[in-house]
């Protein structure tokens, strides 16, 4: 006689078993209509499911994150029964839910076209209007791995074979013909998935994500709860491409990559402008908030590495060197042990503490060449790092500080929309339960005073110590997770950080990891698609462009020019005989925030035509005025 206590607090109580759908149906008639699965006891389930035992159970729905990537899951599986179906011979690999939609990889030997996905995605509706039942079965492993060889499903088999021993199969059939091996759940029938769904593009991918294996099909499909969120979705999509910082990246020459070294950015001449235009207004807030920048070694002997951990945790993706002496040494990944050792020079008293240690380091990480995407996603990248070594009892008011001074630099960089996600203690940790219990306090006080929104992912925190994530949504709806601030309890005991406390006892201090942007190449690609490379006239790398009506007008021009270069705008001047309309267009694909136009007029009266980006008006003012309003505009955005 199970009792199921609801999420309201309600307790009914049944006299034999229960599945979802009887639930769902005893609870209301709304909930039975839109129940897709259920969630017992923490974990996720068929409504077919049935509860034996007292439980907590929530039905889940379209409104639930849960739901939507069940939909997605069944649309995905929908999908490979109409590739078989159309292209007999195909074999299905791995189809999982992304975000945002899902995919599913194929062996075929011929390439799927953008035609081919026309016809699957009339064959999936077909499927789904056919209402096709669901049905689950645990089978034993050498059934499982027979039917699956002898149906022709080599890498289903694989998968079977790699699976640990004592781990139940489960099979899901849909309708009575597909099935497919698969985790799940599922929803009831194929009609749930409803047709808020399209299929976006193919792509290769090795199996396994190995490039020694073959290569596979991946077709790319996204799925929503209603045609309104598909749509709204697909404007996304249509807005990122034109936003694509690697396109507009080109347009306006910041930077280009070369496959002799890859994941690495090739910084062009305005590309290294904005990078440096970056950093100064970073460096100057750091200075105000009372940090001190370090500089340290991108190379260091692998001892160091074993000593703090990396080595063991993240040696798969450092780089390395051997030395004719047989030492081998490992290019940074962080910057982390290098700014303990600069804390370790000198005795610390705890009159030192917070000591505020900032760094713009240098970091290389070993990544997939298949997961590289333009400045989102490099092997080698600069931190806007900082380490704060402080005692226990400071660790609320530099959280708090840290916290403020991110949400300040991201409002000046036109990100208001903020989210915080924050992560506590995990079951294996270091360090003593006393101090996790004060930096968990410490940070939800920062997260609480910042007065924004936040989740919270238990058991989600590092093993050193509770983080908070800095989550940035964009011009599009995007969300971009960027800053970080850490507490850490173990790094700088295992490298020998001390400090002389008040009763003369050395003690192991607190360490805040901070990272503003995370990786200034990839806020760079956020910040390019974020403004459509329409960029604030202070970070903007070309900021005024003169342009001489014609060549009777060059020296007017290039004075002007010179007045503006003095005074330290970034400005150019194009001198070439080519007609004003043509070089207004190209400056204008450039993304150049102002265009002075000068001609006979304007050297007669010293003055300038103003034409702003995005704006067809133009305005003649005096140079002088000119120049004091974009001094004025171009100062760095601090309080």
């Amino acid at each position: 006689m199970p009792n199921i206590h609801l999420l309201d607090g309600k307790k009914i109580s049944f006299k034999n078993s229960i599945d979802g759908f009887e639930l769902a149906k005893k609870i209301s008639k709304t909930l039975e209509k839109n129940a897709l699965i259920m969630e017992v006891d923490g974990q996720l389930k068929d409504l077919s499911h049935q509860i034996t035992k007292n439980s907590k159970v929530r039905i889940i729905t379209t409104k639930d994150k849960e739901g939507l990537e069940v939909l997605r899951h069944d649309a995905a599986h929908i999908m490979a029964m109409a590739v078989q179906e159309l292209f007999p011979g195909t074999q299905v690999t791995i189809g999982p839910v992304i975000e945002d939609g899902f995919y599913y990889d194929f062996a075929r030997k011929e390439p799927f076209t953008s035609e081919d996905l026309k016809k699957i995605e009339k064959k999936m509706s077909e499927l789904i209007d056919k209402d096709l039942k669901t049905r689950r079965e645990v089978w034993k492993r050498d059934a499982a791995i027979a039917n699956f060889k002898k149906i022709g499903e080599k890498y289903k088999a694989e998968i079977i074979e790699s699976i640990p021993k004592n781990e139940e199969l489960s099979v899901y059939h849909h309708g009575d013909a597909w099935h497919d091996l698969c985790r799940g759940p599922h929803l009831p029938s194929s009609s749930k998935i409803g047709k808020a769904f399209k299929l976006t593009k193919v792509s290769g991918a090795y199996w396994r994500g190995d490039s020694n294996n073959e290569m596979l099909q991946r077709i790319y499909g996204t799925c929503w709860a209603s045609k309104k969120e598909l749509e709204d979705y697909l404007h996304r999509l249509e807005e990122a491409e034109k936003r694509d910082h690697r396109k507009l990246g080109k347009e306006m020459d910041l930077f280009h990559f070369r496959e002799e070294s890859p994941g690495s950015v090739f910084w062009h001449e305005k590309g290294w402008l904005l990078f440096q235009r970056l950093i100064e207004y970073m460096r100057t807030k750091q200075r105000l908030a009372g940090y001190k920048e370090i500089n340290t070694p991108e190379l260091l002997d692998k001892s160091l590495w074993e000593k703090s951990g990396h080595w063991e945790k993240f040696g798969e993706h450092m780089f390395t060197s051997e030395t004719p002496d047989e030492k081998t040494f490992a290019i940074k990944p962080m910057n982390c042990p290098g700014c303990v050792q600069i804390f370790n020079q000198g005795l610390k008293s705890y009159r030192d503490l917070p000591l505020k240690l900032s760094e713009f380091g240098k970091v290389h990480r070993y990544e997939p060449s298949g997961a590289l995407h333009g400045l989102l996603r490099v092997r080698a990248f600069t931190q806007d790092d900082a380490h704060i070594f402080c005692t226990e009892d400071q660790i609320t008011q530099e959280s708090l500080a840290v916290t403020n001074l991110i949400l300040e630099i991201y409002k000046d960089l036109g990100f208001k929309n903020v989210i915080l996600k924050y992560s506590d203690r995990p079951e294996k940790r270091v360090g003593e339960d006393k101090v996790w219990d004060k930096s968990e306090a410490a940070l939800l006080t920062a997260i609480k005073k910042s007065k924004l929104e936040y989740t919270i992912n238990k058991g989600e925190g590092a093993f050193y110590g509770p983080k908070i994530e800095f989550v940035l949504r964009d011009a599009i709806g995007r969300d971009w997770q960027c800053g970080t601030l850490q507490v850490d309890l173990n790094l700088p005991g295992r490298l020998g950080a001390s400090f002389v406390d008040k009763d003369g006892s050395k003690k192991v201090p607190v360490m805040l990891h901070r990272a503003l942007f995370g990786s200034l190449e990839r806020f760079i690609g956020i910040l390019i698609e974020h403004y459509a490379g329409k960029l604030p006239l202070w970070l903007s790398p070309l900021q005024v462009m003169v342009l001489p009506i014609s060549e009777d007008n060059n020296n007017y021009a290039k004075k002007v020019f010179e007045e503006l270069f003095k005074e330290g705008i970034k400005c150019e001047v194009d001198l070439k005989n080519q007609k004003i309309n043509y070089k207004i267009r190209e400056y204008s694909l450039a993304k150049v925030p102002i265009l002075l136009i000068c001609g006979k007029k304007e050297a007669t009266d010293n003055s300038v035509t103003v034409r702003k980006l995005g704006s067809e008006k133009q305005e003649t003012m005096k140079s002088s005025q000119f120049l004091k309003e974009i001094l004025n505009s171009n100062r760095l955005p601090l309080k």
